[in-house]
């Protein structure tokens, strides 16, 4: 009976945590100029390379914001008190990626918002990191 409890448990986070990795998705996506399931849907149709550059740089800057929020969500679960906890947490993990994006966005001497959509893939790489970083730093200050 005890593994039942476990697999309900088990379903009740999984029913909240995706959702709020799609909500971090959504969030994400709003606050940029540029459409990036746009960017990365049309990656392959363009003969020079610049849509397929700007795809890819694209996908990794929105990759690395949804590692980033799945690494807060993932310390979330393990050491939340509850459901609540739980969603208070990801939220700030959503809110905090997306200041850290604006914050690289205003620290670097280029804009990134203008940058991705041309197809500078080393920026959308550098914004993965930093967004894998950033979560792995809020993943840890949740155990504190």
């Amino acid at each position: 009976m005890d593994q039942w409890s476990n697999i309900i448990n088990f379903l009740i986070y999984l029913a909240v945590t995706l959702p709020m990795i799609g909500l971090g998705l959504l969030f994400f996506t709003w606050t940029t100029p540029y459409n990036e399931f746009a960017l990365i849907r049309h990656g392959a149709q363009d003969n020079d390379g610049t849509q397929a550059a700007a795809a890819k740089a694209a996908a990794y800057d929105l990759g690395g914001k949804l590692v980033g929020q799945t690494l807060v969500l993932a310390s979330a679960v393990f050491h939340s008190v509850g459901l609540l906890d739980l969603v208070v947490w990801g939220l700030l993990g959503i809110a905090f990626q997306i200041v850290t994006f604006y914050l690289f966005e205003w620290f670097t001497p280029f804009k990134v918002v203008e940058e991705i959509p041309k197809g500078n893939v080393s920026v959308g790489m550098f914004s993965f990191f930093l967004s894998l970083a950033t979560g792995i730093l809020m993943a840890s200050l949740i155990s504190y």
